[in-house]
């Protein structure tokens, strides 16, 4: 089958953690005041697991489990940020930029709106992306589903890919 050379691609990702007590909360590289954190080997910063998945699935390499795992004791407690940057050095690897990113999460608590920018801020520097190229929603789940008991977070991201 010939190689195609489309020059955009396009990619989803998802991530959720449950939210436990004794952990910081990290969305988008940033801290957030909370009483619980997400739960994970990493940071467990979902927002930026979806978008990784979102980057890794554009380019057709597969997902941030199999590239970061969890049983990979390189990878406990790190910086969700620095997987980015290390997702973005294959983005560009490949021959591709970022065009867009547009992301939402799930999240009954706490709100979100004030942080945005910062989030936007932080994924933008390791991106070496204009921040108005990164959208950040947040929504609840209208007390339906997992969120409306407070057990977890979600995001879901997609990317644009542009071929350099």
């Amino acid at each position: 089958m010939p190689k195609t050379n489309c020059p955009y691609k396009t990619g989803f990702g998802y991530d959720i953690h449950r939210l436990i007590k004794g952990r910081k909360l990290f969305l988008g590289g940033v801290a957030i005041p909370h009483s619980q954190g997400l739960d994970g080997h990493s940071d467990a910063d979902c927002l930026i697991h979806a978008v990784c998945d979102a980057l890794l699935g554009a380019l057709g390499k597969g997902d941030i489990g199999e590239h970061f795992p969890n049983t990979d004791v390189r990878y406990k407690d790190i910086s969700s940020l620095i997987l980015l940057e290390k997702v973005n050095a294959l983005v560009q690897k490949e021959g591709f930029r970022i065009g867009n990113i547009d992301t939402m999460i799930l999240a009954e608590e706490p709100n979100l709106k004030s942080f945005k920018p910062d989030m936007r801020k932080a994924m933008g520097d390791v991106l070496g992306l204009d921040p108005s190229l990164i959208n950040i929603k947040a929504t609840t789940q209208e007390g339906i589903g997992f969120g409306s008991t407070h057990e977890a977070i979600a995001a879901y991201a997609t990317v644009l890919l542009v071929k350099k």
